[in-house]
Order: C-alpha cells, then sequence, then structure tokens
C-alpha cells in the first residue's frame, strides 16, 4: 500500500472516530445521571482515537482536517434521542458497534489497546440497553438466565445431525423407492447415504470447531496481551462497562481494582465481560465430530432399517411410518430444547422433512418411469 493510501485510509477512520465522538456527545447530552456519564466517557474515549490517526497523518507530513462532517445517521439518532428517549436509539447504536467491534483488529497502524476498547463499546451499549428494562423484567433476566445452548457444541451438532441424517437420507431413499429400484439397490443407496452423511458431517463439524476455538484463543491472547500491556486502560474498561450496568463510579471502581489485583481473575472476567467468553468452555473440536457422526448415522439409519428386514411396499410403507414418527420426535425434541411448543416445533419439522421425502419420491418416480 503506498502512501497516498494510507493517509486516505487514516483520514477516513479520523472521520469515523470523530463521527461516533459527535454521536455519544449527542447521546450524552439527552441523558442524565451516571449514563450520561458513561455516554460521555464514550465518547472521551472515540476522541482519543481520533487523536491517534490526527498524529499519524501529522507524521506523514500530510493536513489534518479541522473538524470532519457530521453524518446523516449521527444527526438523525441524536435529534430522535433528543425528541423521545435515548433509550429508542441505543439498540441501533448497539448494533452498530457490534458490526464495527473488529474493525482494528487487523488494523496495523491501530494503538494497541483500540481493538480492545471498541469491543468494549459494544459490551458497555449492551449494559446500558440491558438497564433500559423495566425493574422485574431485568431482575428476572439476571436471575433466570436459561442457557439452553451447549458451549462445547456437542448437543447442538448432534440436534441437527439426528434432523440431517433423518431427513437427507429419507429423502435419498425415497428418490430410489419412487423409481421402481430393487430392494438391494435402494439399501444400497441408503447404507451409502448413511456413511458418506455421516464422515461429510463429522468432517465439516470438526473444521468448524477447530476454526471457532482458533478463533476464540486468539482473543483471549490478544486480551492476554493488552491485560499486560495497558493495565490501567483494562481497568477503565471495567469500570465503564459496570457502570453501564448500574453501579456507582465508586462501586465500579472498586470492583475493578478487586478483579485487576489477581491477574488470572482479571483475564477470566475481561474475557467474559468484553469478549462474551467462557475461557474454560471453547469447545471440543473431537466431542463435536463425534456426536455430529453418530447422530447422522442414527437419523440416516431409521429408514434404512425395513429394508434390512424385508422389501416391497411393506418396508417402503414402514420405513414412512418410522420417519413420521422419528421426524416428529426431533421436532418436540428441538422445541423443547429451545423453550417452545413442543407440538408446534413437531409439526414444522414434519413439514418440512415430509415435502423433502414427497419431492424426491416423486422426481424419484418420474425418472424411473421415463427410463423403464
Amino acid at each position: 500500500m503506498n502512501a497516498h493510501q494510507e493517509v486516505t485510509r487514516w483520514r477516513s477512520l479520523l472521520a469515523s472516530e470523530r463521527d461516533a465522538a459527535e454521536l455519544y456527545d449527542r447521546l450524552a447530552a439527552a441523558e442524565t445521571g451516571e449514563r450520561r456519564e458513561v455516554l460521555a466517557e464514550l465518547a472521551r474515549v472515540e476522541r482519543r482515537h481520533a487523536a491517534h490517526w490526527e498524529a499519524k497523518l501529522r507524521e506523514a507530513g500530510a493536513d489534518v482536517p479541522d473538524r470532519s462532517p457530521v453524518t446523516l445517521r449521527t444527526r438523525a439518532l441524536g435529534l430522535v434521542a433528543r425528541t423521545w428517549s435515548v433509550a429508542s436509539v441505543l439498540p441501533l447504536v448497539e448494533r452498530a458497534e457490534k458490526a464495527d467491534a473488529g474493525r482494528y483488529d487487523r488494523e496495523p497502524d491501530a494503538a494497541a489497546s483500540m481493538a480492545a476498547e471498541e469491543r468494549g463499546h459494544a459490551r458497555t451499549l449492551a449494559a446500558l440497553v440491558q438497564g433500559d428494562r423495566p425493574e422485574p423484567q431485568a431482575r428476572i433476566a439476571r436471575r433466570e438466565r436459561w442457557h439452553r445452548g451447549d458451549r462445547s457444541g456437542s448437543l447442538r451438532a448432534a440436534v441437527f445431525g439426528v434432523s440431517d441424517g433423518l431427513v437427507s437420507n429419507t429423502a435419498l431413499v425415497m428418490g430410489f423407492a419412487g423409481s421402481g429400484s430393487s430392494r438391494t439397490v435402494i439399501l444400497l443407496a441408503g447404507v451409502a447415504g448413511l456413511l458418506a452423511g455421516a464422515f461429510s458431517m463429522a468432517a465439516g463439524e470438526y473444521v468448524s470447531m477447530s476454526s471457532q476455538r482458533e478463533m476464540y484463543q486468539r482473543e483471549l491472547s490478544l486480551e492476554a496481551q493488552e491485560l499486560s500491556e495497558n493495565p490501567a486502560e483494562e481497568r477503565d474498561e471495567l469500570v465503564l462497562l459496570y457502570r453501564a450496568k448500574g453501579l456507582s463510579r465508586v462501586e465500579a471502581e472498586r470492583l475493578a481494582d478487586r478483579l485487576m489485583a489477581d491477574r488470572e481473575v482479571a483475564l477470566d472476567t475481561l474475557a467474559r465481560e468484553e469478549l462474551g467468553l467462557d475461557p474454560g468452555a471453547l469447545g471440543s473440536p473431537w466431542s463435536a465430530a463425534l456426536s455430529s457422526l453418530l447422530a447422522f448415522a442414527a437419523g440416516a439409519f431409521v429408514v434404512v432399517l425395513p429394508f434390512l428386514i424385508g422389501g416391497g411396499t411393506a418396508a417402503l410403507v414402514a420405513a414412512v411410518v418410522l420417519f413420521v414418527l422419528a421426524l416428529a420426535a426431533v421436532g418436540a425434541g428441538i422445541g423443547a430444547l429451545n423453550g417452545r411448543a413442543p407440538m408446534r416445533s413437531a409439526v414444522r419439522q414434519l413439514a418440512a422433512g415430509g415435502l423433502a421425502a414427497l419431492v424426491t419420491y416423486g422426481v424419484g418416480h418420474l425418472i424411473g418411469v421415463s427410463l423403464s
């Protein structure tokens, strides 16, 4: 990248930081109390980022604009906040911060602390949004966090593996059955589909979970480095986050100081609060892969079983009945796992899976007729 391109990029980043600072200033002006101070602190951080890009431009001998134009988005959000409430625009600002949270992760010219601070902004805004809930709702949300997902990825892989194996292999077998193929051909197709799908799912899940784990480990490594190089800034991020959650400045500072006194506790807290990660539960690629393989094979075996025992119309009817029962059970299980109505989830699963099986049976029948 040549010098002109670098200067252009720095100016763009400078304008973005100035605009962000202006937005937080306008939101702070429309707020009161501790929330106003939190938003004002976010504005100060953005101005510090802007100062970094101003310095880079001066070092390169480039002109530094006295001011940058305020975007229409910032004007609109500021107007809505002033006219109605800051709470009405915070979710929009939070989503934008989350989208931009990683913009300095691979920016070679950014200061060491800037990436972590940008990620921290998204967390701080999330805490402010949480604080906008009615008090009973906020209290329940804090006390009753029903973590229905599993962080290792094994349960998720197993649930979707069963569903995929059941639907995909049934569709495959129905296609061959519809074409009028013999029991041997249908059975061969079903076993081939079971093995190919199971190993494909396992390989894909292993690669996916490995990549995710490596990404999380990199995030933790960067956080550890930032904690070692800039402990004061990391402490300030925690203070700001806890203030956004409703603590006073004194309480937030006291809590942050206690956490920062132990480096391991500090890193664990920063990982959870800033990154949203549990360092002890990053997911196991092997566990997810094995769960996916076994689950897919179990789902795919349902429709193969009748053709292992017999053939003809009886085997086909038995396969359809088992498919319907298993698909309804999987749908109900997914619904229960997600806290939804099991019957509704079962019907939805039946509709989607049944349509796939019916279409492939029809296509197989048309192909069989045309080739006979």
